[in-house]
């Protein structure tokens, strides 16, 4: 009896500790991939919970372990990624954990049904992309020097002189240059809005995540349009932008910059 009496309570212990893992919101007829894998280690395996025609990408975890590793970010990335490639998703924030099953279904699915069943129709097809540009430091100094007169004047005058002896006119001419690029980003981020503009109306400007960016936009696109957008980014990273911007395009991806949920609450 003692022996029963401490097998439920471990089992109890242990039902306690684990919960249920919640990535995204997906249709009902949507299958995860074979390979599909979740945060933990070893990673989890992905399962869904139906509820009508809505359902919730989701992995058993235990939920006193400490989420947030770059491994687990990468694995909830990673699975939202690869079926917003092939269906419509509504990400939810990382590390979203509710108790069970059951509580996915009714306190997260059945509350939220007709708000989740609207939203993955207007992302039927869509999926997110971001373009990303970086200034050539070189270049992008040679136009400054160019174009602005006291920049090259400073820049002549500490020339082959010790820091020291020159700090004020470095502090000048840093400044300067830190104002041109800004002036510039923003200039060359217009230019980028007005090559995205035929492509689509749903774009979000990011902060620069470096000084030295050029431009950071999340689009909502149709799939169906990925490859004129990747050949007006070819056009030009190759013409205008050629040596000056190096450019970059992630996706397709989860709409995180769209539609991302809060976390439920578990």
């Amino acid at each position: 009896m003692a022996t029963q009496h401490a097998t439920e309570a471990r089992e109890t212990e242990t039902a306690e500790r684990s919960g249920v893992y919640v990535y995204g919101i997906v249709p009902a007829d949507v299958e995860p991939e074979e390979h599909a894998a979740g945060v933990g280690d070893p990673p989890s395996t992905i399962e869904l919970v139906r509820h009508g025609e809505i359902a919730a990408l989701v992995s058993d975890v235990a939920v006193d372990r400490r989420f947030g590793t770059p491994d687990d970010l990468t694995a909830h990335a990673r699975l939202l990624d690869g079926a917003a490639a092939v269906a419509p998703v509504l990400p939810l924030r990382f590390g979203a954990v509710m108790s069970d099953a059951e509580a996915v279904e009714k306190e997260l699915l059945e509350a939220h049904e007709d708000e989740f069943r609207t939203a993955l129709e207007e992302l039927e097809g869509r999926a997110q992309f971001v373009v990303k540009g970086r200034y050539v430091e070189g270049t992008i100094l040679r136009e400054v020097l160019d174009e602005n007169a006291e920049a090259a004047r400073l820049r002549d005058e500490i020339r082959d002189k010790p820091e020291d002896a020159t700090r004020n006119e470095r502090i000048a001419l840093g400044e300067i240059i830190n104002q041109a690029v800004t002036a510039k980003r923003t200039e060359d981020t217009r230019r980028m809005l007005t090559l995205l503009e035929p492509l689509t109306s749903l774009v979000n400007q990011r902060e620069p995540t470096h000084e030295e960016d050029t431009v950071h936009v999340a689009i909502l696109l149709e799939l169906s349009r990925q490859s004129e957008l990747e050949d007006a980014l070819r056009q030009l990273a190759e013409g205008e932008w050629d040596g000056r911007v190096d450019l970059s395009l992630l996706g397709p991806m989860a709409a995180y910059d769209f539609v991302t949920k809060r976390a439920p609450e578990g």
